[in-house]
This record gives C-alpha cells, sequence and structure tokens, in this order.
C-alpha cells in the first residue's frame, strides 16, 4: 500500500505536486537541478522508493531528465501534439506559464490559398495574428493565425498577447472548437524567424499547417506554425 498524506493523496503525488509548483512559479527553471531521492525522502519524511516513484514519474511525463551519475533536472519544456489544446493549454499542462508577444496583426485580402483552405472565397477579408509563442522568456514558436475578418469582427482588437485565441473564440464569439487536421514537415529557419526565435539561421524547425473545425465540422482557423525542432515531442498511441 502507498503511503498517504492526511487529505488521502498518495505522498509521491504530493511531491510531484510540490516540483510542478515550483517550475511553474519559476524557482525552477529548465536545467536547474532537482533534489535528490534522498533530499526528497528527508524533506517529506517518506522511503527512498517513494521519492524514486515520484521523480520516474515525472521523468516518464517529460517534465525533469534523470541523467545517470548527476542527478535529476527540469527539462526543457516540450509540447505534445496527440491532443487539440490551445498553447495556453499546452503550456498549462506542462506546468509552465504561457506567455506571447505580437509581432503583426491586420485585415488581409490578398491570400485566396488560405482563403481556400477555410471554404472561403478569394477576395474574402481575413484576420492574421501573428505570434511568438513563449515558456517563460524562451520563445518556442512563431505561430500566423488566419480567420475570417467577417465572422470575427474586431478579433484584431482582442488583447491576445496574455489571452488564449481558443478561449476568445469560444467565450466572444461562441464558437466551440473540436478538431484539426494537420500536415507537418520540416523547414529551415529564414532570416527573420530565426531572429524571432533565437536560433541560428537555417536551423532545423518542425513546420506544422493546421485546419481547426468547429463542433458542427466548419473551418474556421488555419495556422501555420514553426517549431523549435528540439521543444516538442509527438505523441502517437495505435491500437490494433
Amino acid at each position: 500500500m502507498r503511503p498517504t498524506g492526511r487529505d488521502g493523496q498518495p505522498a509521491y503525488k504530493r511531491i510531484q505536486n510540490v516540483i510542478r509548483q515550483r517550475i511553474e512559479t519559476g524557482q525552477l527553471k529548465p536545467g536547474d537541478v532537482v533534489d535528490s531521492e534522498r533530499e526528497l525522502a528527508m524533506l517529506h519524511k517518506v522511503s527512498l522508493m517513494t521519492a524514486r516513484h515520484a521523480l520516474v514519474d515525472l521523468a516518464r511525463e517529460g517534465i525533469v531528465e534523470r541523467r545517470r551519475g548527476a542527478g535529476t533536472f527540469v527539462a526543457p519544456p516540450k509540447i505534445h501534439f496527440n491532443k487539440l489544446m490551445s498553447y495556453t493549454e499546452q503550456m498549462s499542462s506542462r506546468g509552465l506559464m504561457a506567455q506571447s508577444k505580437l509581432v503583426s496583426s491586420g485585415v488581409l485580402d490578398d491570400e485566396p490559398d488560405i482563403a481556400a483552405r477555410l471554404s472561403l472565397s478569394a477576395t474574402t477579408h481575413l484576420t492574421m495574428i501573428e505570434r511568438v509563442r513563449k515558456a517563460g522568456d524562451e520563445p518556442l514558436a512563431l505561430e500566423s493565425c488566419y480567420l475570417s475578418a467577417q465572422e470575427f469582427p474586431g478579433l484584431v482588437a482582442a488583447s491576445l498577447e496574455r489571452g488564449s485565441l481558443f478561449s476568445t473564440l469560444e467565450n466572444r464569439y461562441g464558437v466551440e472548437l473540436a478538431y484539426a487536421d494537420e500536415e507537418i514537415d520540416a523547414t529551415a529557419a529564414d532570416p527573420k524567424t530565426a531572429e524571432l526565435l533565437a536560433v541560428p539561421r537555417g536551423s532545423p524547425l518542425l513546420r506544422m499547417r493546421q485546419l481547426i473545425y468547429t463542433n458542427k465540422g466548419k473551418a474556421v482557423i488555419y495556422v501555420l506554425g514553426l517549431y523549435r525542432s528540439g521543444r516538442h515531442t509527438l505523441l502517437i498511441r495505435r491500437f490494433r
């Protein structure tokens, strides 16, 4: 039987929650050393096995890295693409605070290919929002989102540096997002992207073209994302 606290929560879960909170509040940053099994056992008054269980689970989730002979360290943030989530939700699931920097925004009328993906006429005005997505102070991705300007009036004026586009669409426009079709390939960082993501020119990037649909099957958002390849993991569960 696993030891539990007064709240009935397993002791290893309590240890994990403490570590997650320290990462989320910035007390522990990527690359920082996490307390050893022995230190955690003494601090939380649990067995070495319980402390080891806590760290092994966090390592399995990709939150920490256990290096043989060196110790346990906070892992670089990684995004898992197997579930449709906003960037804010993705970062929250990793115990990190999402941040964005608005690069540019406006209304375009000369993007026929993107309009076609959204099943709109070639001359449809599109709202474009380009943002650098960050975790802490580290830039992770450059995302450009395109939506119908007519269907979402006033969206450019919405505050999206701190807020979530998904939440804005759901709460302000009553849109319920349901699923996405994605195309993923590799590309190299051009000079502008390299500068915004703080990587050398020509660095490998993960490129995602994402078409997001509502629960009624209508395509409403086209996203072109360029992601630092060393910060992302694609998890796929296959069934037979």
